[in-house]
């Protein structure tokens, strides 16, 4: 009877999806469970919520502590059913060092660190990292796994991209240091100083902080703007078209999958 409950466990806990590629019930309560906990640790960041809530701030972070207490005791304990050879209490031995293990350890701390730590807000949001754990189960996975297909197809055109990108961020910064180096020494007066200007001017961020002011300087700068809106185009469109291909091609295996095995 143990071995059955053990078993049942596990296929909960570690099995990668059911039939369908969807989650077993557990692991989508568990979904839920990382989401509102990570949206509780944001929130906590709010010194006005916090304050008139604190009672309800602690209250559910044990409970979230106590979720994922119990589902990392419920790994360890039922990690024995999984296959390959070794003892019970070796294969638990080798969950606990693994790093989908220690993810969960931290998890569980983090939950419990209001009551260790004063502002542990940054350390709470590694829950996070318990979510891009799970997804890798289910249809989420296969997805995911299409998209990066599709970006490493196109490793080069990006690759291409980036190295124009590099070539322009340079020459801005190069221009405006001889354009401006002796009117604004302390924005211009070297080349690694113009790559502030020249980053967030070709990422179209423009903060406005550092800006040419000589004729010269506004006419390079003007260059680099309009090269930095043609640069910033051409991986977004690259990407689109990738993840558009990847999401084309899942769809297709999607319907040759449900006609090979009509309900």
């Amino acid at each position: 009877m143990t071995a059955s409950l053990r078993n049942k466990t596990y296929r909960q806990l570690f099995a990668r999806a059911e039939a369908g590629g969807k989650l077993t019930p557990f692991n989508r309560f568990m979904v839920v469970v990382i989401i509102a906990a990570v949206a509780l640790s944001i929130i906590g960041t709010e010194p006005t919520i916090v304050r008139s809530h604190r009672n309800a701030f602690i209250a559910l972070e044990m409970f979230f502590g106590v979720v994922f207490a119990v589902e990392y005791a419920g790994r360890v304990w039922s990690v024995a059913e999984s296959d390959g050879d070794g003892s019970a209490l070796g294969k638990r031995l080798r969950f606990i060092v693994s790093p989908m293990a220690i993810i969960d350890l931290v998890v569980v701390v983090a939950s419990l660190s209001p009551f260790f730590f004063s502002d542990a807000a940054i350390l709470r949001l590694v829950r996070l990292l318990r979510l891009a754990a799970l997804a890798k189960f289910g249809r989420f996975s296969r997805a995911l796994q299409e998209l990066a297909r599709a970006i490493a197809e196109r490793r080069y055109e990006l690759f291409v991209t980036m190295a124009l990108a590099g070539m322009l961020l340079l020459f801005g910064a190069t221009a405006l240091y001889w354009a401006e180096r002796e009117v604004q020494p302390e924005a211009f007066g070297s080349i690694p100083r113009s790559l502030w200007w020249s980053i967030i001017t070709l990422t179209t961020v423009g903060y406005g902080d550092v800006s040419p002011i000589t004729p010269i300087g506004k006419f390079l700068a003007s260059l680099v703007a309009l090269g930095g809106i043609g640069l910033v185009a051409m991986p977004t469109g690259i990407m689109a078209a990738a993840f558009s291909e990847a999401m084309q091609r899942h769809r297709e295996a999607a319907a040759e999958e449900a006609a090979a095995n009509p309900i």
